[in-house]
């Protein structure tokens, strides 16, 4: 956690960006329930779902659910695809001053949007979200992905000295100026995951971290392949670390948002 915080002006509006390739099966759902929770805590937003090349009725499912749900606005990746593309794209049409980062396929919990939402407004620049601290919870996560997912966020425990022990977690929440102030994003991948997160530290921003709850999917497959993955989450960690230690402070934040 930073401190001290500062006085912000308070945020109007809430973009939630969901990638989705292939979820035809849950994507509905998602949109759905998401809509419910932040309508009922009064939640201005905005919801943006990317469809990233889906082969399956993803984009059909989304044009039928947006004559039900008035705050979703699908989009289609028709450029090269890829998780970081789908979401820098869901960012470039965002109209919100808050945006969250959410999987498509309901894994994280619709009532920890609305969390960071809260936190968000009391002042900090990045709220993470973490399954493995007290209060938070991993539920039927494959052991092999687990063991793989705590040996990758030791390490970079290790390489940057921070104590946020859930990088890896796409499911996080920014204010505008950060996402403005991270760019240009290298990471076409999953490697955004961490990518905008350490920018987020290494250049100065406020961050807290609260515990969520994540559940396995229930329905289709898991697009993250952790053999292609490695070596690209290892390019954005020590390129973040050579401008941590390297870059004189050339990227850090300089200036206060304007009222």
């Amino acid at each position: 956690m930073t401190d001290p915080l500062r006085e912000q002006p308070p945020l109007q509006l809430l973009s939630v960006v969901i990638p989705a390739r292939d979820e035809a099966g849950c994507i509905a759902a998602t949109v759905e329930h998401l809509h419910v929770e932040l309508r009922l805590n009064n939640v201005p937003h905005e919801i943006i779902v990317i469809d990233d090349g889906s082969t399956d009725k993803t984009w059909e499912v989304l044009q039928e659910t947006q004559k039900r749900v008035e705050t979703l606005r699908p989009l289609q990746n028709l450029e090269a695809h890829g998780f970081g593309r789908a979401v820098v794209l869901g960012f470039d049409h965002a109209k919100g001053d808050a945006l969250v980062i959410m999987m498509a396929d309901e894994s994280d919990d619709c009532r920890d949007v609305v969390r960071y939402w809260q936190v968000l407004n009391s002042g900090y620049d990045c709220v993470f979200g973490s399954r493995f601290a007290k209060g938070g919870g991993a539920i039927d996560y494959p052991w092999l992905k687990l063991w793989i997912n705590r040996c990758a966020n030791l390490f970079i425990r290790a390489l940057f000295r921070i104590k946020p022990n859930d990088i890896t977690n796409a499911f996080k929440a920014y204010r505008r100026q950060v996402i403005d102030g991270c760019r240009p994003f290298l990471s076409p991948h999953f490697n955004l995951t961490v990518e905008i997160p350490l920018k987020a530290i290494v250049r100065g921003y406020t961050w807290t971290v609260i515990p969520i709850i994540w559940r396995n999917r229930r329905t289709g497959t898991a697009k993250l392949k952790i053999k292609e993955m490695g070596s690209r989450y290892l390019f954005i960690c020590l390129y973040i670390w050579l401008e941590k230690y390297f870059s004189r402070g050339d990227y850090k934040k300089t200036s206060e948002p304007s009222e």
